[in-house]
């Protein structure tokens, strides 16, 4: 699987162990920046990284920042991404699981570097459960980025 990844300069360190695991895990890796813990914002590199991903060029995102939260403001701003917050490994199963996130967001000043990884390897090896419950959950929310979100190719 294809994963992109983009960060600020609070995520570049744990970004860097996240690209390790991945490549370990058997994934290619595009990391859209920054390369540097130098000052930067965080929408120049995760609104590139989260087109990327509604685009196809990469089946999954893995965005890190201070907290989390900007990259999944961030990336749930683009029709086709839906971002999810992460702090321990259940919340990542269940994010897989009952959502189907397409994208996960890290807070590299919240929580370690061994449990980030934790994270990342729970949510890239657990499956959307296929129940007629979850699938007619994720639909819901679907219908709604038809109502209010603009598909990419309607945007140029």
């Amino acid at each position: 699987m294809k994963i992109i990844m983009a960060s600020d300069h609070a995520g570049v360190d744990l970004k860097l162990e996240i690209i390790d695991l991945l490549k370990n895990m058997g994934h290619e890796v595009e990391d859209m920046g920054p390369y540097t813990k130098e000052a930067a914002d965080l929408s120049d590199y995760v609104y590139p990284a989260a087109l990327a991903v509604a685009e196809g060029k990469g089946e999954r995102g893995i965005f890190v920042d201070g907290v989390g939260y900007g990259s999944a403001l961030i990336a749930n701003r683009i029709y086709g991404i839906d971002a999810v917050v992460c702090q321990d490994p259940f919340c990542a199963q269940l994010a897989r699981e009952h959502t189907d996130s397409n994208v996960l967001c890290l807070g590299g000043k919240i929580i370690g570097s061994a449990i980030a990884l934790e994270i990342v390897r729970v949510w890239m090896t657990t499956d959307f459960l296929t129940e007629e419950k979850y699938i007619r959950r994720v639909n819901k929310v679907k219908e709604i980025s038809e109502r209010h979100l603009k598909p990419l190719d309607e945007c140029n």
